[in-house]
């Protein structure tokens, strides 16, 4: 299967998933576990991730700085600007994509294999709205949440990371954070988090939901929904950046 024919089927997949609802209740009802499986779950996760990288931001911010003439209160604007704009929102999201797009495209390529999803055809329900719609909305529902807490916890791993280095006071890191805020800044990296956490789920989902084959198969499958994930979030990541900050 050629680039075209993901592309083609891909976007015949979106329209399939949209094209007929089951009943509200039963889409509710499998959103809020998805919420859980696939997004408090990965809570720890982006806590653990973001206060070590929040940390290194800041040293290396540090050791640049080191013997010029510029303020030290830059450096926690420049950590916060790094977090906001690139960090918590892209890298998270990359990070997600192997972790929750794995996890998305071998439990629908294992239900596949399995011949699970020939059985809700033949009950007349619509696999694809079933399995796959639940799992949209729990993305694009709560990344934001998680993208956000990345934010808070990246800066915080930052003020920790000065405090134990000494290399400027709490109150330089502070003042820092706040000198020339931007909140539409924040409204950019929160579109690119909803838009990747679209992504994530629908190309994992499309990759699981496709396989052929055997339990091999499904590994290949996990391989392909991580890859394209991935060169999909850094290709949107630049024409947003572009639409949104230009």
């Amino acid at each position: 299967m050629n680039l075209i024919s993901y592309i083609g089927k891909y976007f015949l997949f979106l329209i399939e998933i949209f094209k007929k609802n089951e009943k509200k209740i039963i889409i509710y009802k499998t959103t809020i576990d998805e919420i859980y499986n696939l997004g408090i779950k990965s809570i720890s996760f982006v806590i653990f991730v973001s206060m070590f990288v929040g940390a290194v931001v800041t040293i290396q911010t540090t050791a640049n700085m080191e013997g010029s003439w510029m303020p030290r209160t830059l450096i926690g604007y420049a950590t916060r600007d790094a977090i906001i704009l690139e960090f918590s929102p892209t890298i998270i999201s990359l990070l997600l994509a192997g972790k929750v797009g794995s996890n998305i495209a071998s439990s629908i390529g294992s239900m596949r294999i399995t011949e699970q999803i020939d059985a809700l055809e033949v009950m007349g329900v619509n696999p694809v709205s079933y399995l796959i719609k639940p799992k949209i909305f729990a993305m694009v529902l709560f990344n934001p949440i998680l993208i956000s807490l990345s934010m808070i916890i990246g800066i915080i791993g930052g003020l920790f990371a000065v405090i134990l280095s000494g290399d400027c006071t709490i109150s330089e890191y502070v003042s820092g954070l706040k000198y020339s805020f931007v909140p539409y800044k924040t409204f950019y990296a929160l579109v690119k988090t909803i838009l990747f956490a679209f992504i994530i789920s629908s190309v994992s989902s499309f990759f699981g939901f496709n396989v052929k084959g055997g339990a091999l198969e499904v590994g290949k499958s996990n391989t392909r929904a991580v890859v394209f994930s991935s060169v999909l979030i850094i290709v949107s990541n630049y024409i947003l950046t572009q639409l949104l900050l230009s």
